[in-house]
C-alpha cells in the first residue's frame, strides 16, 4: 500500500527532503534509507516507496489497523495539526481493489517530546518494579523471589540432598524469569556468599567465589539447596493463602507476588540496585538486634529513633570491621540517606623483640572491599614512595580467616602507618546508605522506623490471612466431623438407608433427609470405611470435634484483636532469634565520623623550633646538632637574614599547640607540624605566612602545649618587671587573628611566658644579676585583659633578663643555708640555678643559696658581673640526674650570628653567687649570646660521644 498525502501538502522533492524531521527514538525500520539516502530522488514513486517502508510506534494507533506517519512543516495559521514537531497518526481502511481511502479514518495529534517522555517513564517504572528495586515487605527483588520459590517447588529443602545449580537456573528461566541465565545464576551465587549477605539464603556446595572477587564456578559444577533460615523466615505458610499468586510470563503457572516473610529481610541482608534514574543501597543488620527493635516497635509504636537505636545501634556487615561514629547512622535511619564510615580491624604484633620490629595485621576489611585489590594498592603505594615505613606485605589468609601481614621498617610508628592506610586505601571506606524500596507499587525513600512499620503492616496482613485460611479449614473439617459423629450415633439407621438405596446418590439423599445433614456430611459418611465404625474410632471423631472447636475459638479470638496478631508476630520473630541469631561482627567505635586529618598521619616526634628576631621560623630534627664539650666554638644554626638574630630555640613535639606571644601582648596559636621542616642551613619560613601578625609586631616567646589542663597556668613577665598568671584554659581556643594575653603599659613589652602550677616556684632574674624566688600560689590568677603585678623593684637602668619555673618536686630540696664560698658550694647537691651571661660565661649556683620572698622585692645577688656584661638567661637544672648524682641535662646556646653550641650542664662548674663563672662559648666573632634553651638528655651515638667539637 502506498502512503496518501493531502493535495495541499505535496511538496517538491528537495523541499520535502529538507523539511521532514523524524526522531531517532521512534525510528524502527530502514534507518539507512532515510538518513543516508541522496537528497535527489529519481521519481516521486521512489520517494513514496522509501517512505512506505518506514514504521513508527504510537500509543494512539490502533493495533488492528495499519497506519502511516506524516511529519511536515506547518504554517503559523494552521492550528488543526498541533504545530511543527507533531506526529500525526492516520488510520486507513483499504478498498477491495487495494487502493486507499480516507473514509472511516481518524487523525490523532501527538507531541513528540510528550510521547517520548511517557514511553520512557513506562520503561523506567518497568525496570524499577520488575528488576532493580526490592519490595519493602519481603525485601526481595523479583529474581531472588523466583529463585527461592523455584527451589521450594523443586523440594530443595535444607534436609534434602544438593542439586545442580543448572537445574535450578533452568527451572527459573523456563517457568518464571524470561531473562538471561547469567543474571539468574549471579543472583543465586550472591545469595549463597557469606561475605555478601549477613544471613545467606542458599546453601552452596562448590566454588561460589571469594572475597578476592574470584568468580564462581560454572553452574554445571556447583550445587545448592535452601538454608533452614530461608525456609523458616520466607517460605513458611506459603501454601496457606498468605500472599497473592499471579500468572507467570506465559500464563501457564502461578507464582507468588510476595513471600510471607517473618522478618524484614530488606534490613537483615540489605540490598543494592541501580535502576533508571534511581538506586538503592541498604546495609545489612544483625538478626538478633533486628528482632529486638521490631519487638520494641510492637510494644511502643510511638518510639523515637533514639529509643530504637538502643536495640539496634547500627548496621552489622558480614565482613565485620569497625563502624566509626554514629552521625552517618543517625542520618541514614532518620531520612533514609547517610554515609557510614567503616574501617578494617587491625592488630599490631611484635616480630622481633631485639630489633623491636612490628607488623600490622589486617583481620577484617570493610564491606564489599576486594582483599586482593587492597593488597595490590598497598604494594603500589609503597613502590611509588607514597606510603613510608613498610618493608614487606603478604597475604596469609586461609580457611581459618583473613590475615594480611604488613611488616614495618625499624623505627616506624604503627599508628602513623595505619592512619596513612586508612587515608590512602580502601581499608577505610564509606557505605552510602540510600534506603529506597518498593512500597504500594511505588519506589520510596524511607527511614528505619518507616521501613519497620511497613513490614509490620504487611506481616499483620499475612498473619490475618493465614488465620482466616486455618479458620476456614477448621470450620469445614468440624462440619464434616459433626456429620460423621451423627452417623456413628445412628449407625443402624445409616446402614439401613445405605442397604435400601439403589445408588450412591439415592443413599446420600436418604441420609440428608433422615438426619438433616449437608451434602458434604452425607458424602463423608458414605466414604467412611467399616474399620472406623468401632467404638475407639468413634471416640477419636468426638475428640477431634472438641479440638477443632478449641482451634476455631482461638483463631476467632486472634482475628478479633490486632494486639493478638502483633503478639503472634513477636512470638514467631523471637523463635527465629533463638534459633538463628549470631553475635555482632561489626563493632561500633564511639568516635567522630572517622575522617582523618593531617595530624593523624604525622608522627608525634620530638623537634627543634628556631625563631629569629625578624620573625623567621624553621623546624628541624633534634639530631641536627651533635653533643659538644664546654668551651668549643659550636655549630651554626644556619643561614640568617641580614641583621637578623636568633630569638627562641625550643624543643617540642609535632602535635603540640605552639602559642606565639608577641611583644604587644597578643597570643597566636598553630600546630607545630604546620611549620615547614627544613635543613640546618635553610633560612626558615616567615611567620607572617603562618600567623596573622600585624606590621611591626615581634614574637618574643613561644610555648609548646600538649594538653590544655585545668590546673596549669601561664606565667607572663614583661621587660619592666610586671608578672601575671593566667589559666591555660583561657588559651585553648585562639582565633586566627590572635587574642589579648596581657594588657601592657606604653613602653613595656611582653618578653617571657612559662607554664606553671600553683605548687611551683618561679625564679626571676634581672639583667644586673639579681634573683627573686616566689611561689606561684602567691601570684593571683587574673584574666587575659589585665596588666598584672610588680615582680621586682628594678634599679635605674635595670630590666628583666629571664624567668624559669621550679617544679614542686624540687621544693623539698630548697633549704636555707648560710653563705658559702666556692669550695663549699661545689659540695652541695642540686638543684641548681644555671646562669648564662651575654659574653658566653656561665655557672651553677645551688638553689638552696636563695630564699623565697614575696613579689615587689629587690632580690638577691645571683651573678657578679663586670661592667660591660649582663645576664642572658637563667635556668633551674638538676631535674634529670645520672647515676653519679650529676645533672643529665643539656643547654643549647645561640649567638646573635646564629652559631649554636650544645653542651652538658654537668660540665658547667658549681660556684657561689658572687663568682664570675666559666667560659661556656667563645664569642670572638659571634657577637653576644642571643638565647639559651634547656633540653633533656638524649642518647648520643658513639661517634658523637667521642667527638670533641664540630666546626661549620
Amino acid at each position: 500500500m502506498k502512503p496518501t498525502f493531502p493535495p495541499s501538502s505535496y511538496p517538491s522533492t528537495m523541499a520535502f527532503s529538507s523539511g521532514i524531521r523524524f526522531s531517532t527514538l521512534l525510528l524502527r525500520h530502514r534507518p539507512y534509507s532515510l538518513l543516508t539516502a541522496p537528497t535527489r530522488f529519481s521519481s516521486s514513486s521512489r520517494l513514496r516507496h522509501s517512505l512506505s517502508d518506514l514504521r513508527f510506534l504510537s500509543t494512539a494507533a490502533s493495533s488492528s489497523s495499519k497506519s502511516v506517519v506524516k511529519a511536515a512543516r506547518r504554517s503559523g495559521d494552521d492550528d488543526d495539526g498541533g504545530g511543527n514537531g507533531s506526529v500525526w497518526v492516520k488510520g486507513r481502511v483499504g478498498n477491495d481493489d487495494g487502493g486507499d481511502r480516507d473514509g472511516g479514518g481518524r487523525i490523532v495529534p501527538f507531541e513528540l517530546h510528550k510521547e517520548a517522555t511517557e514511553a520512557y517513564m513506562s520503561y523506567a517504572m518497568s525496570v524499577l518494579l520488575g528488576r532493580a528495586l526490592p519490595d519493602v515487605r519481603d525485601g526481595l527483588k523479583p529474581v531472588h523471589r523466583r529463585i527461592l520459590f523455584a527451589m521450594h517447588e523443586l523440594g530443595l529443602s535444607s534436609r534434602k540432598p544438593f542439586k545442580k545449580c543448572a537445574r535450578v537456573v533452568g527451572e527459573v528461566l523456563g517457568k518464571f524469569h524470561p531473562h538471561g541465565d547469567s543474571a539468574v545464576y549471579d543472583s543465586l551465587v550472591r545469595m549463597a556468599q557469606d561475605f555478601s549477605l549477613r544471613c545467606p539464603l542458599i546453601n552452596g556446595h562448590g566454588n561460589f567465589g571469594s572475597i578476592d572477587a574470584d568468580p564462581a564456578a560454572a553452574m554445571r559444577y556447583t550445587e545448592c539447596r535452601l538454608e533452614a533460615l530461608t525456609e523458616a523466615m520466607l517460605l513458611a505458610d506459603l501454601e496457606q493463602d498468605t500472599v497473592d499468586f499471579v500468572p507467570n510470563f506465559d500464563n501457564s503457572q502461578k507464582e507468588p507476588s510476595l513471600l510471607p516473610a517473618r522478618l524484614p529481610t530488606l534490613l537483615l541482608n540489605g540490598a543494592s540496585g541501580i535502576a533508571v534514574g534511581m538506586a538503592t543501597n541498604i546495609p545489612p543488620h544483625n538478626l538478633g538486634e533486628l528482632v529486638d527493635v521490631l519487638c520494641a516497635l510492637i510494644h511502643n509504636p510511638e518510639a523515637t529513633l533514639q529509643e530504637l537505636l538502643e536495640y539496634m545501634p547500627g548496621p552489622d556487615f558480614p565482613t565485620g570491621g569497625l563502624i566509626m561514629g554514629n552521625i552517618g547512622i543517625l542520618e541514614a535511619y532518620r531520612s533514609g540517606r547517610g554515609r557510614v564510615t567503616v574501617r578494617g580491624k587491625t592488630d599490631v604484633e611484635l616480630l622481633d623483640s631485639k630489633t623491636k620490629r612490628t607488623a600490622i595485621i589486617i583481620k577484617e576489611v570493610p564491606y564489599q572491599t576486594n582483599k586482593s585489590a587492597l593488597v595490590e594498592k598497598i604494594a603500589e603505594l609503597v613502590e611509588n614512595k607514597s606510603l613510608d615505613g613498610i618493608s614487606d606485605i603478604r597475604d596469609e589468609s586461609d580457611r581459618s580467616g583473613m590475615r594480611i601481614v604488613i611488616e614495618l621498617k625499624r623505627g616506624s610508628d604503627p599508628s602513623i602507618v595505619l592512619n596513612n592506610l586508612y587515608r590512602l586505601t580502601s581499608l577505610q571506606s564509606g557505605f552510602s546508605c540510600n534506603m529506597v524500596g518498593i512500597l504500594d507499587g511505588q519506589p520510596k525513600l524511607m527511614g528505619l522506623k518507616e521501613l519497620l512499620q511497613a513490614f509490620l503492616d504487611f506481616r499483620c496482613s499475612v498473619v490475618e490471612r493465614r488465620a482466616r485460611f486455618k479458620l476456614s479449614q477448621a470450620q469445614e473439617r468440624r462440619h464434616i466431623v459433626e456429620g460423621i459423629v451423627v452417623g456413628l450415633d445412628n449407625l443402624d439407621g445409616v446402614i439401613r438407608i445405605i442397604r435400601e438405596a439403589s445408588s450412591n446418590a439415592i443413599a446420600s439423599v436418604g441420609l440428608r433427609n433422615e438426619f438433616n445433614l449437608s451434602e458434604k456430611q452425607a458424602e463423608a459418611i458414605l466414604d467412611i470405611s467399616l474399620r472406623r465404625l468401632t467404638l475407639l474410632e468413634g471416640k477419636k471423631f468426638v475428640d477431634e470435634s472438641k479440638s477443632l472447636m478449641e482451634q476455631i475459638s482461638k483463631l476467632e479470638e486472634l482475628l478479633s484483636s490486632k494486639r493478638h496478631i502483633l503478639q503472634v508476630i513477636e512470638q514467631e520473630a523471637i523463635e527465629l532469634k533463638n534459633k538463628f541469631s549470631s553475635p555482632r561482627r561489626s563493632m561500633l567505635e564511639d568516635t567522630d565520623s572517622g575522617q582523618l586529618e593531617d595530624i593523624d598521619v604525622i608522627p608525634n616526634e620530638e623537634m627543634l623550633l628556631v625563631l629569629s628576631e625578624k620573625g623567621y621560623v624553621k623546624r628541624m630534627k633534634p639530631n641536627t646538632f651533635n653533643l659538644q664539650n664546654r668551651g668549643t666554638i659550636g655549630k651554626s644554626i644556619g643561614k640568617l637574614r641580614v641583621n637578623d638574630a636568633t630569638s627562641e630555640f625550643i624543643v617540642c613535639r609535632a602535635h603540640d599547640h605552639i602559642l606565639y606571644f608577641s611583644d604587644k601582648g597578643i597570643v597566636y596559636s598553630a600546630r607545630a607540624y604546620k611549620i615547614p621542616e627544613c635543613t640546618r642551613t635553610a633560612a626558615g619560613t616567615p611567620l607572617v605566612q603562618i600567623l596573622s601578625i600585624s606590621d611591626g609586631e615581634r614574637i618574643t616567646s613561644v610555648i609548646p602545649v600538649s594538653e590544655f589542663s585545668g590546673d596549669q597556668f601561664l606565667l607572663m613577665l614583661t621587660m619592666n618587671g610586671y608578672v601575671k598568671k593566667v589559666s591555660l584554659n583561657s588559651f585553648s581556643s585562639i582565633r586566627s587573628t590572635g587574642i589579648i594575653a596581657i594588657q601592657l603599659v606604653p613602653g613595656d613589652e611582653l618578653k617571657w611566658v612559662r607554664c606553671c602550677t600553683n605548687d611551683n616556684l618561679v625564679a626571676m632574674a634581672s639583667q644586673n644579676g639579681l634573683v627573686n624566688l616566689c611561689s606561684c600560689e602567691n601570684i593571683r590568677t587574673q584574666g587575659r585583659n589585665t596588666r598584672g603585678a610588680v615582680a621586682m623593684r628594678l634599679k635605674q637602668g635595670d630590666m628583666m633578663a629571664s624567668m624559669d619555673i621550679i617544679p614542686a618536686a624540687k621544693l623539698n630540696d630548697l633549704k636555707k643555708v648560710p653563705e658559702a664560698n666556692t669550695s663549699s658550694a661545689k659540695s652541695l647537691k642540686g638543684p641548681w640555678l644555671l646562669f648564662v651571661s651575654e659574653s658566653g660565661f656561665g655557672k651553677r649556683v645551688p638553689l638552696s643559696s636563695f630564699r623565697a620572698s614575696p613579689l615587689n622585692r629587690v632580690g638577691l645577688i645571683g651573678y657578679k658581673f663586670s661592667a660591660e656584661d649582663r645576664l642572658a638567661a637563667v635556668f633551674v637544672v638538676g631535674f634529670s640526674l645520672s647515676d653519679d648524682g650529676e645533672s643529665d641535662e643539656q643547654v643549647v646556646l645561640v649567638s646573635q650570628s646564629g652559631t649554636v653550641n650544645r653542651i652538658k650542664v654537668r660540665d658547667v662548674s658549681i660556684q657561689s653567687r658572687y663568682a664570675r663563672g666559666v667560659i661556656l662559648m667563645r664569642l670572638d666573632h659571634a657577637g653576644k649570646i642571643q638565647s639559651a634553651s634547656l633540653i633533656s638528655a638524649t642518647e648520643a651515638e658513639p661517634e658523637e660521644e667521642a667527638q670533641a667539637a664540630a666546626v661549620l
